[in-house]
């Protein structure tokens, strides 16, 4: 395996870790969370998602060049 591909998956492997803890430690957050997501309108949904995503490219990035 190269070592794009292990960043990948070790990067994919995080999520996995982070998200299943933060469902373990706060259910009915994440619950109250969803219902507030499902009210939201499609396109502030999409614009959050658009910042994250920027974001998430930008702190990589950053970090790399570190």
């Amino acid at each position: 395996m190269n070592g794009f591909t292990l960043y990948i998956l070790t990067a994919v492997a995080l999520v996995f870790v982070i998200e299943g803890l933060i469902y373990t430690l706060f259910p009915d957050s994440v619950r109250r969370m969803m219902a507030l997501a499902i009210e939201m309108p499609s396109e502030k949904l999409r614009m959050f998602g658009l910042v994250m995503t920027v974001s998430g490219f930008g702190l990589v990035w950053m970090l790399q060049a570190w």
